[in-house]
């Protein structure tokens, strides 16, 4: 599965361009491409196969052409040479948050900056002070741009977990020899970054299941190699383990494997208060074995109702697993609609009616399409005008519709005063606004959380979209006081939204347990500009679960009448 390799080139040719200063609109077309191969649900392999490449939202003959190359050779010759005509190097420097193409080729003709190591120990050295372009604020923070960068270099965020989790279960689940198989670890718990991937299964062949698992396509370098565990990295740099374990000890295991480190502990310690040993292959009473087949068989033995998985983080669980107190967590099939998606009257890639056919077909029941307002020039924000002409094929296609509804919506600009980007005489004709930041990420916490509680505080904005404004692996969260806009927007009736886009996921789940206990309502919606991209969605769901939401927490749970509603109160 190519999927986020061919994605990151993408991306790479994107920055390349930005640094040569090529068409914007160019560039936001690799981009648009990458996020559109990124949220794909199969390989991208398969779309080559079935010739369905240009079938992908944004990709045209060009990047058609390069995907297949790409596929049948393993590289991209115009990348290369676009690579090789820039400083060696320069490329590194984009890995950190604060700095830009244009201050990566700033860096690298003022200084011969070529790596983070030279710019770190240059930064220190106070060089960079007085170079035009680069103030103390700029200094400031490509430092923290650095730290964030050398936090997160081992990890990966969930969606490339997944997918490299896919391509090594994906063929070992269709064996014979596998009864059994499943992820464990953070990827199970559905942790938003995750390092390492475990792989559980059940085997009575489970030498062959280790030859065949360290001979997989995805692997270059065997770590270890066992009977019953084997450890390997793939070309990537990410570590795979892979244990097989005796049926009677699969629940044990699972239980063992997927806990966090502090839930683990806790669960040993309760074990030993009623004189038994937990481990991975079971429960025993001094060495009688005592049982082990499945994780609820486990947790019942020490009194405790069932955890989900991405509750164990021992932050209280444990306590009302022992009282049969947990939350009944939200789950994907709760989800009655959509209310964040962008159609061809921005800069979607599908149209209106495609994306009401296509949320239609995930049993949703309704979908609101949040084109971007007049401002945002880049993503081709609608004017007044245009907003009438698409209100009236959205009036149109609900006349067709049976049982579905397509609500009229906005994404409107924050601008850097707080000021909304159409007047309330526009808004207010609006099923739903949803308002977001889009620029000025770096002005102070005072300026930017002013701006969200003003846009809190119009009567016509019902939803705050991605509220932090982080980009995984790209962008940091913007300085704000969450829990200020929290204050708000509970006295408003604001929601603010879990952008489930994979490199978003924003709110994070621990802002959303806050959000929750202060009792500020929810929506979890995609971004989508594709149809492909409404597929994303149980990315934001698991933050959900992982914050202990419920149904009754998530507005767009609701049937859209009693939606409607509740938002406009």
């Amino acid at each position: 599965m190519k999927n986020h390799e061919i994605a990151e080139i993408f991306r790479e040719i994107a920055s390349i361009l930005e640094i040569k200063g090529d068409n914007p609109f160019r560039i936001r077309a690799y981009l648009r491409a990458a996020e559109s191969i990124d949220s794909l649900s199969e390989p991208i392999e398969v779309f080559a196969k079935d010739n369905r490449l240009k079938g992908i939202a944004g990709i045209g003959e060009d990047l058609s052409a390069k995907v297949s190359e790409y596929l049948s050779t393993g590289k991209i010759k115009s990348f290369i040479e676009l690579k090789e005509s820039l400083p060696e190097g320069v490329l590194e420097l984009l890995n950190i948050p604060s700095v830009g193409p244009k201050t990566a080729k700033l860096l690298f003709e003022k200084l011969k900056i070529s790596n983070i190591r030279q710019l770190e120990k240059v930064l220190k050295s106070g060089k960079l002070s007085g170079i035009p372009g680069i103030k103390e604020k700029t200094i400031a923070n490509i430092l923290k741009g650095i730290a964030f960068v050398k936090k997160d270099t081992k990890l990966m965020h969930l969606s490339k977990a997944m997918q490299i989790a896919d391509e090594f279960l994906n063929p070992l689940e269709n064996l014979p020899e596998v009864e059994k198989i499943t992820v464990a670890g953070s990827l199970r718990r559905k942790k938003e970054t995750v390092r390492d991937i475990d792989i559980l299964i059940t085997s009575r062949s489970p030498g062959k299941v280790m030859n065949i698992f360290t001979g997989l396509a995805p692997v270059k370098e065997i770590l270890a190699k066992g009977e019953t565990k084997s450890s390997i990295r793939t070309s990537g740099g990410v570590q795979v383990d892979c244990r097989v374990v005796e049926e009677k000890s699969f629940g044990a295991a699972l239980l063992y494997f997927t806990g966090s480190k502090n839930f683990n502990i806790k669960i040993r310690q309760m074990a030993v208060r009623k004189g038994l040993k937990i481990n991975e292959y079971g429960v025993f009473r001094k060495e009688k074995f005592i049982c082990g087949r499945t994780e609820e068989e486990v947790l019942k033995v020490l009194g405790m109702a069932y955890v989900e998985p991405e509750l164990r983080e021992d932050t209280g669980e444990i306590q009302l697993a022992l009282k049969n107190k947990l939350p009944h967590l939200l789950e994907l099939k709760d989800i009655k609609g959509d209310l964040h998606v962008h159609s061809l009257w921005s800069d979607g890639h599908s149209s209106i009616k495609d994306m009401a056919q296509a949320a239609r077909k995930r049993g949703y029941s309704y979908i609101c399409v949040t084109d971007h307002s007049k401002s945002l020039k880049i993503a081709n924000g609608l004017s007044i005008q245009d907003l009438r002409k698409k209100k009236t094929e959205i009036e149109k296609l609900n006349k067709g519709m049976k049982d579905f509804s397509i609500l009229y919506g906005t994404e409107v600009d924050i601008d850097s005063n707080g000021n909304l980007d159409y007047p309330d005489n526009i808004l207010k004709e609006f099923d739903v606004v949803i308002a977001a930041v889009h620029s000025g990420f770096k002005q102070s916490r005072i300026q930017l959380t002013k701006r969200v509680v003003k846009a809190c505080k119009n009567k016509y904005v019902h939803i705050i979209a991605h509220p932090t404004g982080r980009l995984w692996g790209t962008r940091d969260a913007y300085e704000i006081d969450l829990e200020e806009v929290l204050k708000v927007a509970k006295s408003t009736n604001t929601r603010l939204e879990i952008n489930s886009f994979p490199n978003r996921l924003d709110l994070n789940d621990h802002n959303v347990r806050i959000a929750k206990q202060m009792g500020v309502g929810i929506a979890i919606n995609t971004d989508s500009h594709s149809v492909e991209q409404l597929g994303t969605m149980h990315f934001g769901v698991s933050v959900a679960r992982r914050a202990w939401l419920e149904a009754k927490d998530v507005v767009n749970t609701l049937r859209v009448q009693e939606l409607m509603r509740v938002i406009k109160k």
